[in-house]
């Protein structure tokens, strides 16, 4: 079966925050068949549900997409560690991308939306 991307996301108690990273991600669920958004900790679903889920119903390979800015210690280490784990539990293959913030298009993204709330322009 073909690759399956997750959208990862740190998470949140708070409805609104995720509510936020959900409305986000839509454009990307919607383009990409089969894409699901996780959460690292603190909201659902999480990156073990999604993974248990996509695998149960017979996928083995999938990419995380961490849509985060930078990678911290998060990025570094704890889900890293969260991959390794989830390989070996449910015998799939992931691949960890780079952070989302690290694509150039996102700072484009950051200054057209500055530009747009100020009413100027970039000249």
């Amino acid at each position: 079966m073909s690759n399956r991307i997750i959208l990862l996301a740190h998470g949140s108690s708070d409805k609104h925050w995720c509510q936020t990273f959900e409305k986000l991600a839509q454009p990307t669920l919607d383009a990409v068949s089969g894409s699901k958004i996780a959460y690292m900790e603190l909201a659902s679903p999480s990156l073990d549900d999604v993974i248990a889920e996509e695998a149960s119903a017979g996928f083995t390979s999938f990419t995380i997409v961490p849509l985060f800015l930078a990678a911290g210690r998060h990025l570094r280490k704890d889900v890293p560690a969260m991959v390794r784990g989830l390989e070996s539990t449910h015998n799939v293959e992931i691949q960890l991308a780079p952070p989302i913030g690290e694509s150039p298009e996102i700072g484009n993204a950051i200054r057209d939306a500055v530009v747009s709330h100020l009413g100027t322009d970039t000249g």
